[in-house]
């Protein structure tokens, strides 16, 4: 359904240094660095299933702004490489919320593994592996 997710960031290369390494930890490559007829740096990250994870310079040349209720989540493949996937934004300049990494009970899934975080510019992150 979704073809690509789209975040802001005021600094290209701090975002490059932090999403090489955090997506690197679910096998997904370095990005693609696209630069838009506007001239602004954007950075493409593609899962090989054909949805993209993209990381911009704002064209309007506005600062990068974090969307008040949003959260992009990336599916893991084991509770472990929730908790690598976090460390390692943690590690990089991210910072972890809500609570620790770890199982969640839910009435209509069941028990997944979640783990929140924040890149370097505030945008809300989440790892999450449902068990079979």
């Amino acid at each position: 359904m979704l073809f690509h997710t789209m975040v802001g960031s005021n600094d290209i290369d701090r975002a490059k240094r932090f999403y090489d390494t955090v997506l690197g930890t679910l096998g997904v490559g370095e990005a693609t660095i696209n630069v838009a007829d506007s001239g602004h740096t954007r950075l493409i990250y593609n899962s090989g299933n054909g949805a993209n994870f993209i990381v911009t310079q704002p064209i309007n040349d506005e600062p990068a702004t974090v969307a008040n209720g949003s959260t992009i989540a990336f599916s893991c493949n084991s509770p472990e490489q929730v908790k690598q996937f976090h460390d390692a934004a943690v590690a990089n300049g991210g910072m972890s919320i809500e609570v620790a990494p770890g199982p969640r009970e839910t009435a209509s899934m069941g028990t997944i593994v979640l783990a929140y975080f924040r890149d370097p510019d505030g945008n809300k992150l989440c790892g999450i592996h449902f068990p079979k």
